[in-house]
């Protein structure tokens, strides 16, 4: 395989280039899990690592003899994908572990009884936490005025060199990794204790999640996998409802059910809230809408956050009421709709819509 080399985003065009977990006009070869990406069916994959670590079992894939490879963001499936075109044979002996590392990253979701769990969380908190400490936080350029395609190149140039020594060694990375290790570790032993319960409903792709405290997204969505959205119910009547990430790209392992505007739940719920907050949510098209109480308007670089590092207020709907008032909505308003794979977000807005003229003719009706 022709050796490679990573280009910043804006290079784009100036000779052939792979573009990995990014869409741009141009590419020679796409590997990316966007909505509407152009990654050839045979190497569709959950992950934009995934997708590339098929591209490299598939050498004769049109496009990866192109010497350039580039990304318009940094994150860790996105990294992943980079590093291993520029060290594929690496990468392949450590696919296993690469597959988790992706999955961990992007969709936050680790299977505990696998032997390479520990392992990939290590790598996935060293990777958070240099990132912090060298440069800046996820979703964290454009308050510093600056263009994420262009700032996130500096992030490729650092860790491109340093992260096989880690994969192979994780000691070398320890001091940094393992404090946010260290807590999600601890976090895991609460959320696997008689202290937390989890109630799945698959016909909604829902998991309710009712545990004492916040913890963070490492161990509050590894026991979620498998469904789309998540309830958090913490002590003190305090909650949150997130789409998770999984519906935001192609899906390739199952089909998903589209996201649903939450306004009408918001409406819903503001109904029978009695304090002075109020219901907020995010647009569908955002990477991980959240739903919860209102309070200081929370960045996006704070909603991706760990739950833990941002506040919850305290509702006065209680925990058994706001579950039954959240799955009688997803129930009504999913009947019918089918889970399938490669949801356009033109398909997403249409569900949306039929669903909002459902409501407005009960209502109309409820009126007359």
């Amino acid at each position: 395989m022709t050796p490679k080399h990573f280009v910043p985003f804006q290079q784009l065009r100036q000779q052939p280039t792979i573009a990995v977990d990014s869409t741009g006009l141009g590419a020679v070869l796409t590997l990316a899990h966007w909505r509407g990406a152009t990654t050839p069916e045979l190497l569709r994959d959950d992950t934009s690592a995934g997708s590339v670590l098929r591209a490299l079992r598939e050498p004769t894939t049109s496009g990866l003899e192109a010497a350039a490879v580039t990304a318009n963001h940094f994150d860790i499936d996105g990294f992943v994908g980079v590093w291993a075109l520029l060290n594929p044979a690496l990468a392949l002996r450590h696919e296993p572990l690469l597959r988790q590392v992706a999955t961990l990253g992007d969709f936050r979701e680790i299977n505990w009884a696998n032997p390479l769990a520990d392992h990939a969380l290590q790598l996935v908190c060293w990777l958070n936490a240099e990132e912090k400490n060298r440069f800046y936080e996820p979703f964290g350029a454009p308050a510093r005025r600056r263009r994420e395609d262009e700032a996130s190149a500096e992030k490729f140039a650092w860790f491109l060199p340093r992260f096989a020594a880690v994969l192979e060694n994780p000691a070398v990375g320890q001091a940094a990794w393992e404090p946010e290790y260290g807590r999600v570790k601890q976090a895991a032993a609460i959320m696997q204790s008689p202290a937390t319960t989890i109630r799945r409903y698959p016909e909604i792709g829902l998991t309710v999640v009712r545990t004492p405290e916040p913890v963070p997204y490492y161990a509050l969505f590894g026991p979620t996998t498998g469904t789309d959205m998540v309830l958090s119910l913490y002590d003190g009547q305090r909650y949150e409802l997130e789409y998770k990430y999984t519906t935001w790209i192609d899906l390739e392992s199952r089909p998903t059910l589209p996201r649903l505007p939450l306004q009408a739940l918001a409406n819903c719920l503001n109904e029978l809230e009695m304090g002075a907050r109020r219901w907020t949510f995010d647009g569908i098209t955002d990477t991980g809408p959240l739903l919860r109480l209102s309070g200081k308007g929370l960045t996006k670089a704070q909603r991706y956050a760990d739950p833990d590092q941002r506040p919850i207020y305290s509702s006065a709907i209680p925990p058994a009421q706001l579950e039954e008032e959240v799955v009688a909505f997803f129930r009504s308003h999913y009947a019918g709709v089918e889970p399938r794979r490669y949801w356009s977000w033109a398909d997403i807005r249409a569900v949306g819509e039929v669903e909002q003229h459902r409501i407005s003719s009960s209502a109309g009706r409820k009126l007359g």
